[in-house]
């Protein structure tokens, strides 16, 4: 990775941290939805000692391949698209989800997983893939991936919620080991 990768990089996980988990770190406010002012943003950042500037957070925001996070139409806020462990209401609606999705993670987390089910643990909600691809993709990040089949649209036909993010991943708020099955990787 060159320079300028690095630096995207980090200041992308810079963005994850302050939009999605710890905004007062740079004495950031988030409103009720995960909104924050861009200039607020790109002041506090320098402030903080992190060198940004419009230009280069509309880089990160447009070139980032999950989408992780949103600009408003007048370029003037921007949010993290989901994955907060601060309280934040997204706005989405109740959406019915494909009869399938798919939930990566890693091989030492699959006892746990038949013990209790998906749960949300830190964040807002359980996140899931539309498909087997991106879930494996998700798992590598912990492990030695795996990835477990979500028997979705049973769960919405016994009214759990759904929800599609702004960057296409499905959350629920949980999903009870009934409704998991084995993927065959």
């Amino acid at each position: 990775m060159n320079e300028r990768e690095q630096q995207i990089t980090n200041l992308s996980k810079f963005l994850s941290l302050v939009l999605r988990h710890k905004p007062a770190t740079v004495d950031l406010v988030l409103d009720q939805n995960g909104w924050a002012a861009i200039d607020d943003l790109i002041e506090k950042a320098n402030r903080a000692g992190i060198a940004l500037d419009k230009e280069l957070l509309m880089y990160i925001v447009d070139n980032n391949a999950k989408k992780r996070f949103a600009i408003n139409a007048e370029r003037t806020s921007i949010r993290a698209s989901q994955g907060h462990s601060i309280d934040v209401d997204l706005g989405y609606t109740n959406l019915q989800p494909p009869e399938l999705l798919y939930h990566g993670t890693a091989e030492k987390f699959i006892p746990s997983i038949l013990a209790t089910g998906l749960e949300k643990r830190t964040r807002q909600h359980v996140h899931l893939s539309k498909d087997i691809e991106t879930a494996i993709k998700v798992g590598q990040r912990h492990g030695k991936p795996y990835v477990f089949t979500v028997l979705a649209g049973q769960m919405y036909t016994d009214k759990y919620a759904f929800f599609l993010s702004e960057n296409g991943v499905w959350l629920t708020e949980k999903v009870p080991v009934r409704y998991l099955k084995e993927t065959r990787n």
